[in-house]
């Protein structure tokens, strides 16, 4: 990736419940889409979803494919998303659409 954005640094921002280190990796304007449950978020609604789910929430990328050119990239990942307590585990494929190193949108499945 031309601009920094680093994959794994965004899913450990995104498990901190930090909401200031997650919205660095989001352009403003930057819309995320739940397709399997028809939902689609602002960043501040984002960012709000996540902080307030509960348990501690650990995750493992398990692929990773980078497309890129010029200032626009394409990162397509699948990736474990589990519970630190146990019991509840996910999986996550998502297609990052990044411009100028920052997600512009975010495609979740």
């Amino acid at each position: 990736m031309r601009y920094g954005f680093v994959l794994s640094d965004y899913w450990t921002a995104l498990v901190s419940d930090d909401p200031v280190a997650i919205r660095a990796f989001f352009h403003p304007n930057a819309l995320v889409y739940w397709h399997n449950t028809n939902e689609c978020f602002t960043v501040d609604e984002f960012i709000s979803v996540n902080v307030a789910y509960p348990h501690t929430w650990s995750v493992d990328i398990e692929y990773q494919l980078n497309v890129g050119e010029w200032n626009e990239d394409l990162i397509i990942s699948a990736t474990r998303v589990y519970s630190e307590e146990g019991g509840r585990s996910f999986h996550c494929c998502s297609a990052f659409k990044l411009h100028d190193g920052k997600i512009i949108s975010l495609d979740e499945y």
